[in-house]
């Protein structure tokens, strides 16, 4: 377990990276106000302590036929751990969907899935998730359009209290 001391820079470091995974230590580093060397260690370090998970290309699905996103309430027969867990593995192996979150009250999960067109999702709904064990009811809803999209968390740089989290 290591203990990693957040303050001012790295709230930056990682406000930047979170906006742009692909900037340069260099310019990292310039808009954080201290140089490289020092900026790559702290971003090692914040790696190494599971603030940062990893880098991605942010893909637009459209450009790849990814026409539809629905957003698919499944309710489970049973909640047991087993099942809950048996489901989120079954969802792992289906490429469509893109999220999977268990939520607390009347669903039990939401999936976020995409697919090219509604026949292609409708097709994966009727031979996929409603055949699928333990699965007792999904609905459905077709996003008409994304008005804002931040992946991430809202990180305050200025003003921000230092505050000490520990890691495993």
């Amino acid at each position: 377990m290591r203990r990693v001391k957040l303050d001012r820079i790295d709230r930056r470091i990682l406000r930047d990276l979170q906006a742009d995974g692909r900037m340069t230590n260099v310019d990292l580093a310039k808009r954080a106000g201290i140089s490289a060397p020092p900026c790559l260690r702290r971003v090692r370090a914040l790696e190494e302590s599971g603030y940062i998970r990893g880098y991605h290309a942010d893909i637009n699905p459209e450009a790849l036929g990814f026409g539809v996103t629905i957003f698919a309430q499944v309710g489970l027969a049973s909640q047991a751990e087993a099942d809950l867990k048996a489901f989120e593995e079954l969802v792992r192996s289906w490429p469509e969907v893109r999220e999977c979150h268990m939520l607390a009250g009347e669903t039990d999960f939401l999936l976020k899935v995409v697919a090219t067109d509604w026949d292609a999702y409708q097709k994966f709904l009727t031979t996929q998730l409603t055949t699928a064990p333990n699965v007792s009811q999904v609905k459905s809803a077709l996003a008409i359009r994304m008005s804002k999209y931040e992946p991430g968390v809202p990180i305050e740089v200025e003003g921000a209290e230092v505050e000490d989290y520990e890691t495993a």
